[in-house]
């Protein structure tokens, strides 16, 4: 379920995007939040460092 990203410019950016929006996702489905926002925060910093066009 990755059909969340977000843009960033900077590591910093991209990591504060990816930790709400993985946090907010585990609340929506009622699971770690915290957890949810460094798996986010990991995914989206992947995301974007592989696919820096779409970001």
């Amino acid at each position: 379920m990755f059909l969340l990203a977000s843009c960033g410019d900077t590591l910093g950016e991209q990591a504060v995007v990816g930790m709400g929006a993985g946090g907010a996702a585990a609340m929506v489905l009622e699971k770690d939040a915290i957890t949810g926002a460094a798996v986010g925060a990991a995914a989206n910093i992947a995301y974007c460092r592989t696919y820096p066009s779409r970001c």
